[in-house]
């Protein structure tokens, strides 16, 4: 029987990340269409499919070969000069292929390629000649690399010498596992370099073998994937100077292998003879726990007696420790609390787990002891007593109707899980502990691959082919963004007309589109999983690969996390929760003053905190500050713990169909209706409308006699929707009810559907139950300790300025006074005291955390006096002359002068000041003939005032919104004429029915265009005014005749519809109007208030003859009484600019537009 005539060695996958467009499915199927028995990949410095491909390939009937091209420093850093250059340079890669043979040889290589990352040069993935020895090679083949490989290029640059001494290296090394490596794909530098490797190979007895490098599948994906090469370079595809392969660098056929090399057979039989030689592959394998209670001496069944004695102790003093300080659910007996645990515990034993409930609840107790925040509990294994009793949890599951079932099910034999939440800002420290604690070899992050989605594609293929900017951005916004669920290209020209006329109608385009598509999906970068850690019961090195990001301390696993656990290595989930780091922080500032306020003492039924959350007071309470959330909080009238629980599970798209009945029965206007009486007392806590997948359990057990166990994998065959067990499963539970409890056949299928119908998108209860706690924390704080929460909450979206203005607003609504950022009254972050909120120096645009802090250190307890006294204290290669700028601009010098523009006007003398200071403290000089007090810096006298205009738009700039004053300050006067009215004023007249139509006047924030659903235009503004912030919508006729005027920035006059809902008022734009054109209507007189003559010559400067506004003057004394009035006449061009102007001058009291 004729054997396969040759085997694929140096196969490129997509893990050879931007180099490979070979997709592992798509690669097999090549192989299994040419009926090839064994295939090799061998990608480039790492191992990151490796397992992955093993068990695909394995399963499609192809014996797996598993190696990698793996750069191989021959010379130390020192004298490695040549190959400095460039990595795609005359000398290549520099790279070997190692092929493992054996368990050994796979083990050995592993170690290789994760010591490449782990102690690679400068990032580089290389491993060291040094490094290598006989044994710790055993089981590996190496082929010598191929054209771009650590050989040839040598014998390409005419350095035979060098070449060959590389090889006897590695003869030396692998002995009769050495191959020199022959390719043929028609380069120039192949067919020179040939007879060279022969004629070395038949000289020293080292067999020679064929090979085919392929990156992509066939010769037409070759323009994409040169394309892709130029992505990866940064490079542009005209470029001639950067990597370039050939069309022959496709997956080739067997007979296509064998007639290219028919005259080399021994090259292909070798081929053949390097997979014979291969006798492993990895597989997936169970879960390998870190021993936690166990001694290394004992045997697997001691270790795991002795931990799970470990965990029934600590178990049982858990439980009785929650008892002493919470007590317990009246409903249940100690003894059935008692009986709730054991059970679990026989299950958790069973299963072989105590141990990682032991690992879970010692990292979170170290995070306790230490005063790092930690959720109440996330996901399913809220469920568990054990967990509540170790304090992993912090909600009484019986208490609350939790399933442990729904955690851990005998059943259903799957790894627990459990999700933990740590405060955002200590996470880390908690890390730090476990890698301590384990070692650090034996904890690591694990992988992530970051794909070429749609979107990036085109943008990255478009600049390769050096495509318009402009025509490449318009074609990728063409493409919808939905980061949950992104949307590939194909899909992408069926939803949007527009984007496939493009492709249709130009060349060009349709190449940009046909190119992306071949390369969409296909990885792009390595990264690190946000929140998974594994921890292994030995080094990771012996069992998974390891990777080095360059962004991180800590190593990283080589298989992402879909093949890290079949791996044996076991995942905990460190994620970090901003919202826990508010808490905390809110909590300190509360017990600043010495008080014991802890969020563990709180009341969960406050009358007062159910108040504000019906009324939909909501911005900054977790999960819930959405308007549709906020709406749906108004519809439910929350006043229990349940009703948060209940909402967090139904608002999601499906259930959230159930809120208006649940809603409705709750308030009474709906009877709450059950199909069956044995469904009341599951379903009366929800109103009778099914709102958690536990539910769906206890209707199971207590209507068709399942156990819960058995419910639970009910549950998942509704959520999975498999016809076949469907169908089984509603025969059992049809039969089971009518066995059980008499149910008629009919009922029970109704109720079967009901609960499957639930089942598709039902909720966990034991996630909503946690998280609907943590909204509750906050709204409770919000309530009792507004300034502190807002504080808190503030400081943590400091780069967010549009949030930051919304919880300004909010705190404007409560009224909650924020001072303004200033260098003697705010700290780095904001703060709160004396019943006000004080703005932090760090949420100044361009200062940062650090500049923050240093001004804060200088200042110490002793307030700044003066621009000279805060020059002397800071230190001028902190505070730079861009800094000075921007907390001018801000505001934060208001203290020490309040003329701005002076300020500004003085900046080189301040930074000038800080250098002599800082230069002479250096220097050791000290002038004894100085005062205690620093020279006053002379402030420029002689500078054109801003008016209010300018100020504050100086002002939004640095800050990110108007915090001093308002742009409509000016205009204030002229309201009450234009029958203008305040927001505040107007939303109180449509919510009491007073009004339906009115006149605003408001600061666009935000403008954002939309369509409608039948394609029309439509837009949404965000305006203000100084009594608050409100949105207004306008529809096609308005964005067609205002749209202009309605830009960003823009202070208008606008004529509004609106209607009242739950939680506000809508309004619709019916007309639009610049504040300007109005106000020069409307404005008739400017009366200027005056105590000092040396304002005058400032003010003549600014009027101007030729309009129709009056101007008088009133002249006070310095007791504030009106000395005299003077008229000079009614033919001045007078505007709301022209009176913020004047009011800034010297000697000006007032100044008012009428």
């Amino acid at each position: 029987m004729p054997g396969p005539g040759f085997i694929h060695l140096h196969i490129h996958s997509q893990y050879s990340l931007l180099e490979g467009a070979l997709k592992l499915g798509a690669l097999l199927d090549l192989a299994k269409a040419d009926k090839q028995p064994a295939l090799g990949i061998a990608d480039t410095s790492n191992l990151f499919g490796a397992l992955e491909f093993s068990e695909k390939a394995a399963g499609k009937g192809i014996q797996p070969l598993l190696g990698a091209e793996l750069t191989l420093d021959f010379e130390p850093a020192a004298t490695r000069m040549l190959e400095r250059s460039h990595d795609r340079g005359q000398f290549g890669k520099g790279s070997v292929v190692l092929v493992a043979g054996t368990q050994d040889g796979y083990a050995n290589l592993s170690r290789l390629v994760s010591r490449a990352y782990l102690e690679g040069e400068a990032g580089r993935a290389a491993a060291q000649l040094d490094w290598l020895d006989p044994d710790d090679l055993r089981g590996i083949m190496c082929l010598s690399g191929g054209p771009e490989g650590a050989i040839d290029p040598y014998f390409a640059q005419g350095l035979d010498g060098q070449a060959e001494q590389r090889l006897e290296a590695l003869r030396a090394l692998f002995g009769d596992r050495l191959y020199v490596e022959l390719q043929r794909h028609g380069r120039m530098q192949e067919q020179s370099n040939e007879a060279k490797l022969i004629d070395y190979a038949y000289r020293r007895g080292v067999p020679l073998v064929a090979t085919n490098e392929p990156y992509f599948a066939t010769r037409a994906d070759y323009e994409a994937h040169d394309a892709l090469l130029a992505i990866a370079a940064g490079s542009v595809v005209a470029q001639t100077e950067r990597r370039k392969l050939t069309p022959e660098h496709y997956f080739k056929s067997r007979d296509e292998m064998q007639a290219l090399f028919s005259d080399l057979p021994e090259a292909l039989d070798n081929s053949v003879e390097i997979a014979r030689r291969v006798s492993y592959r990895p597989r997936t394998r169970g879960p390998i726990l870190p021993r936690f209670a166990a001694s290394p001496d004992q045997t697997e069944e001691e270790g795991l007696a002795a931990e799970a004695e470990r965990l029934r102790v600590e178990a049982h003093e858990g439980l009785k420790r929650r008892f002493d300080k919470y007590g317990r659910d009246e409903r249940f007996s100690v003894a059935q609390y008692e009986e709730r645990l054991e059970f679990e515990l026989g299950i958790i034993v069973r299963m072989k787990y105590p141990g990682y409930f032991l690992i879970v609840a010692d990292f979170i107790q170290w995070a306790k002891a230490h005063d790092i925040p930690v959720g109440p509990g996330r996901g399913s294994g809220a469920g568990s007593l054990v967990a509540y009793a170790l304090t992993i949890t912090d909600l009484d599951p019986l208490r609350y109707d939790l399933l442990f079932e729904r955690f851990l099910n005998p059943d259903r034999v799957s790894m627990p899980d459990f999700d933990v939440d740590f405060c955002q800002d200590r996470r880390g420290e908690v890390i730090d502990y476990v890698q301590q604690k384990y070692g650090e070899n034996q904890v690591a992050q694990i992988i992530t691959f970051g794909s070429l989605q749609a979107k990036a594609v085109v943008r990255d293929v478009g600049r390769v082919l050096q495509m318009p900017y402009g025509q490449v951005d318009r074609i990728s916004k063409l493409i919808p963004a939905n980061p949950a669920n992104p949307v590939s290209l194909a899909q992408a020209l069926d939803m949007e007309p527009q984007l496939k006329a493009m492709r249709d109608g130009d060349e060009q385009v349709k190449e940009l589109i046909a190119i992306a598509q071949k390369l969409e999906g296909l990885y792009r970068h390595a990264s690190t999983h946000a929140a998974g850690i594994v921890i292994g019961e030995r080094p990771l090195t012996e069992l998974v690969p390891m990777y080095r990001d360059p962004r991180s301390d800590m190593p990283v696993t080589q298989y992402s996390l879909k093949w890290v656990e079949p791996a044996g290595l076991v995942k905990f989930d460190f994620l970090g929760l901003t919202t826990l780091t508010v808490l905390q922080k809110a909590v300190e500032m509360i017990n600043r003053n010495g008080t014991k306020f802890a969020l563990t003492d709180i009341p969960i039924d406050d009358k007062q905190t159910f108040d504000n959350l019906t009324k939909g007071d909501v911005v900054g309470v977790f999960q819930v500050e959405s308007p549709g959330m906020r709406r749906a909080l108004v519809d439910m009238r929350p006043d229990r713990f349940e009703d948060l629980i209940a909402l967090v599970a139904l608002y999601r798209p499906g259930p959230m169909a159930n809120i208006p009945t649940y809603c409705a029965r709750k308030r009474g206007e709906e009877e709450v209706e059950y199909l069956h009486p044995l469904l009341q007392p599951i379903l009366e806590p929800t109103y009778g409308v099914i709102t958690y997948q536990e539910q769906v359990q206890q209707i199971a057990k207590s209507l068709a006699g399942y156990t819960l166990a058995e419910a639970d994998l009910l549950r998942r065959a509704m959520g999975k929707k498999i016809k076949a067990e469907m169908d089984a499963q509603r025969e059992r539970f049809l039969k089971g009810a009518e066995e059980q409890n008499g149910i008629p056949r009919a009922l029970a299928n109704t109720i079967f559907d009901a609960c499957a119908k639930f089942a598709e998108y039902g909720f966990n209860k034991s996630h909503s139950a946690p998280y609907g706690y943590i909204t509750y924390q906050t709204a409770y704080l919000k309530t009792h300790f507004f300034q502190e929460f807002m504080a808190a909450s503030m400081t943590y979206v400091m780069s967010n300025t549009d949030k930051l203005n919304e919880f300004r607003e909010d705190a404007k609504k409560h009224g909650i006074e924020i001072i303004a950022p200033s260098v003697n009254t705010s700290d780095a972050v904001f703060t709160a005291r004396d019943g006000k909120i004080f703005y932090a120096i760090g949420a100044i645009k361009g200062v940062g955390q650090a500049v923050a802090e240093h001004i804060v250190e200088a200042r110490g307890t002793t307030p700044f006096r003066d621009l000279a006294d805060f020059a002397t204290r800071v230190d001028p290669r902190i505070i730079n002359k861009r800094t000075l700028e921007t907390l001018i601009n801000a505001g934060a010098f208001d203290c020490l002068h309040p003329r701005r523009e002076q300020v500004f006007a003085s900046i080189d003398a301040i930074v000038a000041t800080a250098q002599r200071t800082a230069a002479n403290a250096s220097d050791g000089i000290m002038d004894m003939f100085a005062s205690d007090e620093p020279e006053p810096i002379r402030l420029t006298a002689n500078v054109a005032p801003w008016g209010l205009a300018e100020r504050l738009e100086r002002e939004r700039a640095a800050i990110g919104f108007h915090i001093s004053a308002h742009p409509l300050d000016d205009y204030a006067g002229l309201f009450e004429s234009m029958k203008i009215m305040p927001f505040v004023r107007f939303e109180h007249g449509v919510k009491e029915g007073d009004l339906s139509a009115g006149r605003l006047a408001g600061t666009i924030a935000s403008r954002a265009d939309r369509r409608t659903k039948k394609g029309t235009p439509m837009m949404m503004l965000s305006l203000s005014d100084p009594s608050g912030s409100f949105e207004v919508i306008g529809f096609s006729e308005a964005v067609e005749q205002y749209g202009r005027v309605l830009q960003p920035g823009a202070s208008v006059i606008l004529n509004v519809e609106a209607d009242e809902r739950p939680d506000g008022i809508s309004l619709r734009l019916m007309s639009a109007v610049p504040i300007d054109e109005a106000a020069q209507k409307a404005g008739k007189t400017l009366k200027i208030e005056t105590s000092d003559a040396k304002c005058l010559v400032a003010i003549k400067s600014q009027l101007k003859p030729g309009g129709n506004g009056r101007i008088t003057f009133v002249v006070m004394r310095d007791q504030g009484r009106k000395l005299y009035e003077v008229d000079i006449g009614a033919n001045w061009q007078i505007n709301p600019a022209l009176a913020g102007a004047i009011k800034s001058f010297d000697g000006v009291g007032d100044v008012r537009l009428n």
